[in-house]
Formats: structure tokens, C-alpha cells, sequence
């Protein structure tokens, strides 16, 4: 229950103070390439539900439904501003609004995609599907995308067994650190 209350207003405070930001990122994305502001992403939520999830778009609008990381030239289909946008997670903004919605939460794992079939089945088996997805978790703040799936899984199997109010804490401010070092970042 405190977990759900800090959720909503983080969330809330966290919308109204970047509203202005939100809006010219927006404005940038219609103005730099063809195609919707917002891309909706099919994951996988708490107890595998799947759930559509808003991001900033930052790909050309015929790119694959895969993992960034595993985007063989994935340079050529970000769209101008796209770069920039996942560089500092500017893109992940707009899932603000899932947290408020109760889809997602501040911290937690972060969400598989629909076919990321691996990674569902280990977090299934480990039980770490009955956690909210999250903005930011303990995998983020340790590696991101540069972390191979097992050692990804093992991360979130340590939030699932430690998870506070203090780690949620600790791990929101290590995000902004690592963000803002630009760490473990793949385009």
C-alpha cells in the first residue's frame, strides 16, 4: 500500500513538474520525422499480463518489435531525435502515466516485451513475474542493457527477495546517476 501511494505521487509530481519538457519533446519528435509522439509497446506485466506500454517514439515507424540490443544496425532506424531521447531515458517519460494507472511501478523489473520469451520463462520460474514492472529497478542501476539475460534475472530476483521503501529509494537515485553518465545504454 505505501508502495502504491509513493507510486502515484512521485508519478503526479513528477508530471506536473516535466509537463513543459514532455510537451517540446513532443512538439520535436512530430517535428523531426513522420509518425505518431507516442509508441505503444506490448509487455508483460505483473503475473504476465500483457499490457500496452507508452514511450516517446524514437524509431522509424516500420521498425521491428524487438530488443534494442538486439537491433543488428539499430543507428539506421532511430529517428533524428531518437538518440538523444533514449541517451538520457527521455523516451521512458510517458510511463508515468502507466504508473499512475497501476501497470507499472517506480521501481521494479523492468518490463519484458511480448516476445521476449526467455526472459519471461526465467522470471516465471524464479517467481519474479508477480511483481508491478517498474520505470527503474535493480537491473537498471546495474548494467542495463549490457547485462545478459540470466544476470538480468538474477538482479530482479534480488528485488523481488529485498524490495523496501530504502532500496526503492536507493535505487532512484543511483537511476539518475546512471542516466546521466549515460551508462549501459545500447541505441
Amino acid at each position: 500500500m505505501l508502495k502504491r501511494v509513493f507510486d502515484v505521487v512521485f508519478s503526479l509530481i513528477a508530471l506536473l513538474l516535466l509537463a513543459g519538457p514532455m510537451l517540446i519533446i513532443a512538439a520535436w519528435i512530430k517535428w523531426s520525422s513522420p509518425g505518431p509522439v507516442i509508441y505503444w509497446s506490448d509487455r508483460v506485466g505483473k503475473d504476465n499480463e500483457l499490457f500496452s506500454m507508452p514511450k516517446f517514439r524514437t524509431m522509424r515507424v516500420d521498425a521491428p518489435q524487438i530488443a534494442s540490443h538486439l537491433l543488428e544496425k539499430p543507428n539506421e532506424i532511430l529517428t533524428p531525435v531518437g538518440s538523444v531521447l533514449r541517451r538520457y531515458s527521455l523516451d521512458e517519460l510517458p510511463q508515468l502515466f502507466s504508473i499512475i494507472k497501476g501497470d507499472m511501478s517506480i521501481v521494479g523489473p523492468r518490463p519484458a516485451l511480448y516476445n521476449q520469451q526467455d526472459l519471461i520463462d526465467l522470471r516465471t520460474q524464479l517467481g519474479i513475474h508477480v511483481l508491478l514492472p517498474g520505470l527503474t529497478g535493480w537491473a537498471q542501476v546495474n548494467g542495463r542493457d549490457e547485462l545478459a539475460i540470466p544476470l538480468k534475472v538474477q538482479f530482479d530476483r534480488y528485488y523481488l527477495e529485498n524490495h523496501s521503501l530504502m532500496l526503492d529509494i536507493l535505487i532512484l537515485k543511483q537511476t539518475f546517476t546512471v542516466v546521466l553518465e549515460y551508462r549501459g545504454v545500447h541505441h
